[in-house]
């Protein structure tokens, strides 16, 4: 390797970093401000620990338990996983049918809308007397609270197709799906991730809510089988937001590797280039 190379790659390697850390620094500055002011508060008495117990204690009560927490973590997040591939197809799928035709559009789109009116917490109950105690009725929650951001961001990315493409895609005398797989769904791409990383901080909230009605493991039954020790509570709830947090991270991994064009586009890494 060359020497010019080899400063190439060190001063995108020194970019990086300083971009990562104008990014999430700040974020992690209050993050790390707001425990110590918490630990500090709980421990000088001014919040009872039964009431707001203290991140340390939280911590140590996570490591304690993780034998239970842990089956109890696996089941949450294959509910959440199942749920959020579920509600990627069948978003996508709407999508493509509100593309389809105005008409279909004016037809489903307020369908679409009014389904987010109903409450979760209502509709939970319905569906496991409907489906059982297993693992279905909470895999459609997560479905149900994830697939509205996905199917709206694609179905906006698909009607967004720039004009002259289409106009081309006529000229050459292609075909609807030609069409569609050529030119609209590659260029919807980048606001199916956008909605799929909406959907992601949904996924486990979805999931809690399915076990939190009925189940018999999962991280929803052990917040309310622990409700008398608030520090479990507390202990699975950070589980809750690790998982968010690690979808999330996923599912923009996934993007950063689909589409790196994207990336190149918003200025990712103009400073290699």
């Amino acid at each position: 390797m060359s020497t010019r190379e080899l400063m190439k790659k060190e001063r995108m390697s020194g970019n990086g970093s300083l971009r990562l850390l104008a990014s999430y620094g700040p974020a992690l500055i209050v993050l790390v401000v707001l425990l110590v002011v918490w630990e500090a508060v709980t421990r000088g008495g001014l919040m009872a620990s039964n009431i707001l117990p203290a991140p340390s204690a939280i911590v140590q009560a996570l490591v304690a338990n993780w034998d239970v927490l842990a089956g109890h973590t696996i089941q949450t997040a294959f509910e959440t996983v199942m749920g959020l591939l579920l509600a990627a197809v069948l978003g996508l799928g709407i999508a493509i049918l509100l593309d389809f035709s105005p008409w279909v559009r004016r037809a489903l789109y307020p369908l679409l809308i009014t389904s987010q009116t109903i409450p979760m917490v209502a509709l939970a109950p319905l569906l496991v007397i409907w489906f059982g105690f297993g693992l279905t009725p909470k895999i459609i929650v997560v479905t149900l609270y994830c697939f509205f951001p996905i199917a709206v961001a694609v179905a906006d990315g698909l009607a967004g197709t720039d004009p002259d493409l289409l106009r081309l895609m006529d000229s050459m005398k292609a075909t609807s799906w030609q069409t569609l797989t050529l030119v609209k769904l590659p260029g919807a791409l980048p606001s199916f991730f956008s909605g799929l990383r909406i959907a992601a901080t949904y996924s486990v909230t979805g999931a809690i809510v399915g076990e939190y009605v009925a189940a018999d493991r999962g991280l929803g039954v052990y917040m309310k089988t622990s409700m008398d020790v608030i520090v479990l509570v507390f202990a699975a709830v950070l589980i809750t937001v690790v998982l968010s947090l690690l979808l999330f991270g996923l599912v923009s991994c996934m993007e950063w590797l689909a589409l790196p064009w994207y990336q190149r586009h918003r200025g990712y890494y103009h400073d290699f280039l």
